[in-house]
């Protein structure tokens, strides 16, 4: 994979440069702004080198959703004057965008001299503008690329031990790679969020109302041997925040009801990963550890607070993990903190993605 630093000569080239700029809006305003300043590293290299660039986005999945507000963020964050840089439209406006057209893609690159990557967070995908344009122009990594794989590999490839991996959210089935890999490379797995709710209720303890996965993968084996292997060690809550009524309980994991909703990590759990925080020299974290959008992020705050006081390497990565972090300010309080969501669980999981293989 080839860096833009290796490009000889820029000047004067046009830069199809792909950067992932979906972001949240509401009411026509950018909410959340993390994705667009982490592309500008690589978009100020390539106008100090003299390149004319070309902006690749996609905004929402349909692709009717308008880049009036993300062009109007973009300057106001850049200050780069508007004639330096343009957008091209909304890439899921076009079919053959998700179908990874090649025709679609040979449009694209007949635009350009030079295809830069610099959307870590969409190369998971095998879409034209991410796949595709590769093929048909001098192909290289943007900054911000290269930083993602860089920072994600030391998980794997300059492990630090003691290694706390600390694992929420939900969707079951894209977690259980994550959860099987790193119960062998780490020596603390921390479960929460809601995949915690399918694991208590594998343990047999009542989890009410909360929300399960019901399709069977294989929890049942994974608590056979906990902790798990001398490899890992699988830790689970031993109390949690239970919506009941209108009220929100502390309560064991043992003494959930049938009408109650698991909200969050209680306060005894929270201080025993504490402990790990403290002695761990790295932490992998992905997911929250809560329904944070129901009442449910105290814990994930603290947990973060925690995290960011230690000594530790921190990378954290997954969407709602990250947009809690832009909301608190706290994104240079970490080691790294990813912009990918799926895209880091599959890096995470695999190594590499279909973006990055495209560029070699």
């Amino acid at each position: 994979m080839r860096s833009i630093k290796q490009i000889k000569n820029l000047k004067n080239k046009i830069v199809l440069l792909r950067v992932d700029f979906n972001v949240p809006i509401k009411n026509g305003k950018v909410l959340d702004d993390f994705r667009i300043r982490a592309a500008l590293p690589t978009i100020n290299f390539l106008l100090k080198n003299d390149a004319k660039i070309i902006l690749l986005t996609h905004l929402g999945k349909d692709g009717t959703a308008s880049l009036e507000p993300v062009i109007k963020r973009f300057f106001a964050v850049s200050k780069i004057a508007k004639n330096k840089v343009t957008f091209f439209e909304n890439l899921r406006k076009f079919p053959g965008e998700i179908e990874n057209d090649q025709s679609f893609a040979k449009k694209l690159a007949k635009m350009g001299d030079v295809y830069v990557n610099d959307a870590f967070s969409v190369s998971h995908r095998e879409h034209a503008s991410v796949v595709s344009i590769p093929k048909y122009l001098p192909s290289f990594a943007g900054l911000q690329l290269e930083n993602e794989i860089k920072n994600l590999s030391h998980v794997f490839k300059k492990i630090k031990h003691p290694f706390l991996f600390i694992l929420g959210g939900a969707k079951f089935s894209t977690k259980m790679p994550l959860i099987k890999k790193y119960l062998k490379l780490a020596d603390d797995v921390f479960i929460g969020g809601a995949l915690a709710d399918d694991f208590l209720k594998a343990e047999g303890d009542e989890v009410g109302k909360s929300l399960v996965d019901d399709a069977n993968y294989g929890i049942s084996a994974l608590l056979k041997n906990k902790p798990v292997r001398q490899a890992g060690k699988l830790i689970l809550p031993s109390d949690v925040v239970v919506k009941s009524g209108d009220k929100l309980i502390n309560k064991k994991v043992n003494e959930i009801s049938k009408d109650e909703i698991i909200l969050d990590i209680g306060k005894e759990t929270v201080k025993d990963l504490m402990l790990l925080i403290k002695k761990a020299k790295l932490i992998l974290w992905n997911g929250p550890l809560g329904k944070y959008e129901d009442g449910g992020a105290k814990a994930t705050k603290e947990i973060l607070k925690i995290v960011a006081a230690s000594k530790a390497e921190s990378i954290i990565g997954g969407g709602d993990t990250v947009d809690l972090i832009s909301k608190m300010k706290m994104e240079k309080k970490f080691s790294f903190v990813s912009t990918g969501g799926g895209a880091t669980l599959d890096f995470l999981v695999n190594g590499t993605l279909p973006g990055i293989k495209a560029l070699r």
